[in-house]
């Protein structure tokens, strides 16, 4: 099997540390075999990165938009065997995994046009005969430090547009999922960048994501993942001065009020609770539903999770793949043991299933007659599990919903368009949904939220620039 080096300064470069990829659909299937760098090496691809930063700056952006063009056109082009192999290794179903990578190329294609319309302005001075010029440029080296659950989709949503803009990209990909990263980082190696412009290091937080957060030679790091490791990140980086954007988690609210359309309620709770194993941030954790609803709305989830199938991720009869990792899987139980023992009504689900091949199988769990004091609705799990808390009204499932320090989305199903303004306006979440999933953010809108969800500047669309330029304002006499 042969390795998959790291990408350093234009050139693949081995290692002495070699990280095996596991399908958790299939534990027998060894994805391939990939290199963890060291901490010398991910200073040489800093390094690589910072002396490459003005020369990547000055490519005149017809350019830049070409290359990052390309880029998004092989990814359309490929994504059948992208999304398999997306699916093989992190373990989304395959058309969640083939959303995912046209998420990805479409992304590349957005900030393509990006590049060409980076706007400044020019304004008159209070003072006679000046003018004043605002520009705005690259902020230099970016750290990139992408989680597990999105492995493509969130590294190009954060190296498209620090290319775009003219900066230089160091990536490190997530340990568990090193293959999507390293597929997306070969195609970013043919595309025509000058070496160094862009590095993979593949490898542990410990090695490489400490070592790129300290250097003071990274002008910016942007990261998503667990809020424990972002708050960590922010303390470092913001206390040298260095630029710092985070997105760490939700434990998100769904809102069902009585007037509600039953089927619509049942279908955005089911879909943004449980489908992508309810790995995702903007996952809706926590089903908030008034009384009059409650119990028809518990009925129909049930019946709906009855009738899906938790499977190989590439079976096609399979609307849940598996828990992404042996870890992940233990913490998922480890959750709903707790609830349990909070008195929580486990009302469907949370069994370990057998199927052909052995893999990270886990039936969606749904919990009743939770209260929001119980861990199980102020802890992000990060699996197929949610929770359901009874409302007497609107305003009482309100101040629910907010009672987190998460915020990063929220939704609520209702036919009130009263109701549905109000909770716009005050739910405390940085995206808002109605009728809908609380999961699903197109690639051209500003992704983010607020509390201890998200730190920084917004990331994805036109959104993205206030992260990756900085504003230059230039007085002429």
């Amino acid at each position: 099997m042969a390795l998959n080096k790291n990408y350093i300064n234009g050139e693949w470069v081995e290692s002495n540390d070699v990280n095996l990829d596991i399908n958790p659909s299939d534990t027998n299937d060894i994805i391939g075999e990939y290199a963890r760098a060291d901490e010398q090496q991910t200073n040489d691809a800093i390094q690589a990165a910072k002396a490459a930063r003005n020369v990547w700056r000055d490519v005149c952006v017809n350019e830049k938009s070409i290359i990052l063009d390309n880029i998004g056109s092989e990814i359309l082009a490929r994504k059948t065997e992208l999304a398999t192999l997306l699916a093989r290794e992190e373990g989304k179903t395959l058309p969640e995994a083939t959303g995912e990578v046209v998420r990805a190329g479409m992304i590349f294609k957005f900030f393509s046009g990006e590049a060409v319309r980076l706007t400044g302005d020019i304004l008159a001075s209070t003072r006679p005969g000046l003018n004043v010029e605002i520009t705005r440029e690259p902020v230099g080296v970016i750290g990139v430090i992408s989680p597990w659950n999105f492995p493509i989709a969130i590294p190009a949503w954060k190296i498209a547009p620090a290319l775009a803009f003219g900066n230089t990209v160091v990536l490190k990909s997530a340990d568990l999922v090193p293959a999507s990263a390293w597929a997306l980082a070969e195609i970013i190696s043919r595309a025509g960048l000058p070496a160094g412009a862009f590095n993979l290091v593949m490898g542990s937080g410990s090695k490489v994501g400490d070592t790129i957060v300290n250097s003071p030679d990274i002008d910016a790091v942007t990261f998503t993942g667990s809020d424990a490791i972002g708050n960590g990140i922010r303390g470092k980086v913001a206390g040298r001065g260095a630029k710092v954007q985070l997105e760490m988690g939700g434990k998100n609210p769904l809102v069902v009020l009585d007037d509600a359309d039953l089927d619509t309620a049942i279908n955005a709770a089911v879909d943004g609770a449980f489908f992508g194993t309810g790995q995702r941030c903007t996952a809706s954790s926590r089903l908030i539903v008034t009384e009059g609803i409650h119990d028809a709305f518990v009925a129909g989830v049930i019946e709906r999770l009855q009738g899906l199938r938790t499977g190989h991720a590439l079976d096609s009869k399979s609307q849940i793949g598996p828990v992404s990792s042996q870890a992940q899987l233990q913490t998922d139980l480890e959750y709903i043991s707790i609830g349990k023992e909070e008195g929580a009504h486990l009302a469907y689900g949370g069994e370990l299933l057998q199927r052909d091949t052995p893999g990270y199988y886990l039936s969606p769990a749904l919990f009743t007659e939770t209260d929001n004091d119980m861990r199980l609705n102020r802890e992000e799990v990060f699996g197929p599990v949610a929770t359901v808390i009874r409302a007497k009204n609107y305003e009482e499932a309100l101040e629910l919903a907010n009672d987190t320090r998460f915020g990063l989305t929220s939704g609520i199903c209702t036919t009130s368009l009263e109701s549905s303004k109000d909770f716009k306006r005050n739910s405390e979440a940085g995206m808002v949904m109605v009728n809908l999933p609380t999961a699903g953010i197109d690639y051209h809108v500003p992704f983010g939220g607020r509390k201890n969800s998200s730190y920084g500047s917004r990331e994805q669309g036109s959104y993205a620039r206030e992260f990756f330029t900085i504003v230059k304002t230039c007085y002429i006499g």
